[in-house]
């Protein structure tokens, strides 16, 4: 086994953001690397690392790629609005939301001890040097990772409902409008074009907004953002590495990582799984990348691997449009009551709210029902509200909302976790820079990766394409 670096003639290249990044190698010889979870981030490493030249092969519980916290989410890319949840004005809204079974944070009190510990990281991560550090990484990694989108859509081509008109905030409330124009000013200095817009430039930009003309009272708008359907866009990108040679092994379990030797020395050589058939069985590589979202925590706390992960339950509805003049056709977020709304072709998906309850995926029927009252307020005569489609899946919330890419304390064991409510955003990029840190580089991209040397200065600019 040996792993492709820069002597051994490892290199990526684009002539331009957006064009197709080409892998080269001039080395036959490749590791073997077991990827653990099927959604975006998952299937994403596995693409990255089979254009590196990997034999890779991807292991998920269900029957088939994006089944979980990647299937119905909300599906914007939104660089703009990537902030951290852990600030002051967040804390003040769940204590003003204690007891709302509607409420867009809803946070059950468990006796477990991860979501105490998790609470009391998340309080740490309110203080004003940490908002200012997490906002930059996540601004970092989210900006990367959409340039990493664009380019591997202009390589292999696909159609996943993608917009790419925008996403548009717009605000019911003028003391929370006053709050957005600080953070839409620190998105600007970042490099995010995140401008505020008057009411009247947001009826122009979404005309199916007019009827709300007089209860929004500012917004902003930031056009390089993007929207598309996550679940059609890894299934196709899983289709497209499937045909590369990457080996999908769906129904199949993980039930433990398989460590030996210690200190320096201690490598996962094999794991366990649960087959189709029932069957126990061992699988050997040379590396293994963790991208199982909540459930990463759980399996590698065995190891003496703490993720500071807490599962985040986030509702979704899907709508039929039956009058498409009436819908929106940009991507918006309503600031008041939390929700993101996505044109997905002929269908509206709405999704927002948070519910931190352990790990159960149960549909709160409250939740549910104020997501379709607020839907119908605001588009009364745009989609069939009589049949919605529900939906709840797991977000990987870590209290600072920067997730765990990179190098773990054991040698070959990788992880590719903790995207947060933001998976898609950072999906791509994120899986680029792991098969970049799998294979000895350093990730076009300054990030507090996981076990890796920080860089002098964060650079939000375009990510550099070519290598």
């Amino acid at each position: 086994m040996t792993r492709y670096c820069r002597s051994h003639g490892f290199s990526a290249s684009a002539q331009e953001p957006g064009k197709a990044i080409k892998w080269t190698t001039e080395s036959g010889i490749s590791m073997k690397v077991v990827v653990l979870g099927a959604g975006i981030a998952g299937v994403a490493s596995a693409w990255f690392l089979s254009k590196a030249g990997h034999e890779v092969t991807v292991i998920d519980r269900q029957p088939g790629p994006a089944q979980e916290t990647s299937f119905a989410n909300g599906c914007q890319i939104s660089v703009s609005h990537a902030q951290p949840w852990a600030n002051p004005h967040t804390l003040l809204k769940v204590i003003k939301w204690l007891g709302r079974e509607d409420a867009p944070l809803l946070f059950r009190l468990r006796p477990e001890l991860l979501q105490w510990k998790w609470c009391a990281h998340f309080l740490r991560e309110c203080m004003p040097h940490r908002i200012h550090h997490n906002i930059r990484q996540i601004v970092a990694i989210a900006e990367y990772s959409r340039q990493t989108l664009q380019a591997v859509r202009a390589e292999i081509g696909m159609d996943y409902d993608a917009l790419t008109r925008g996403i548009l905030h717009f605000y019911t409330d003028h003391k929370e409008f006053d709050k957005s124009l600080a953070a839409a000013a620190l998105m600007r200095e970042l490099g995010c074009p995140r401008n505020t817009v008057t009411v009247e430039e947001i009826i122009r930009l979404e005309p199916a907004l007019a009827g709300l003309r007089d209860k929004i009272v500012g917004g902003d708008f930031t056009a390089t953002d993007e929207s598309g359907d996550i679940y059609k866009f890894t299934c196709a990108l899983a289709a497209k590495a499937a045909q590369r040679g990457v080996q999908f092994r769906f129904n199949t379990m993980v039930t433990r990582l398989l460590a030996e030797g210690s200190g320096a020395d201690k490598q996962i050589k094999k794991i366990e799984v649960i087959a189709p058939s029932g069957h126990h069985e061992t699988i050997h590589a040379d590396a293994f990348v963790v991208a199982l979202g909540s459930f990463s925590a759980p399996l590698l706390k065995p190891l003496g691997i703490d993720l500071m992960i807490y599962p985040g339950k986030g509702y979704s509805a899907t709508y039929q449009i039956i009058n498409p003049d009436a819908a929106p056709t940009v991507s918006l977020t309503d600031d008041s009551h939390k929700l993101v709304l996505s044109r997905l072709g002929d269908r509206l998906r709405v999704a927002g709210t948070c519910e931190l309850n352990g790990y159960t995926r149960e549909l709160n029927q409250a939740r549910c029902d104020a997501i379709t009252q607020r839907v119908r307020f605001l588009f009364p005569d745009a989609c069939d509200y009589g049949n919605p489609v529900y939906w709840a899946g797991l977000r990987p919330l870590t209290p600072s909302n920067v997730p765990y890419i990179g190098k773990s304390k054991i040698s070959n064991l990788y992880l590719n976790t903790g995207h947060g409510t933001l998976g898609w955003t950072m999906g791509c990029g994120s899986g680029r820079a792991i098969a970049d840190i799998i294979c000895d580089r350093q990730p076009d991209v300054d990030f507090a990766f996981t076990g890796m040397p920080r860089r002098a200065s964060i650079q939000i600019a375009t990510p550099k394409l070519t290598k």
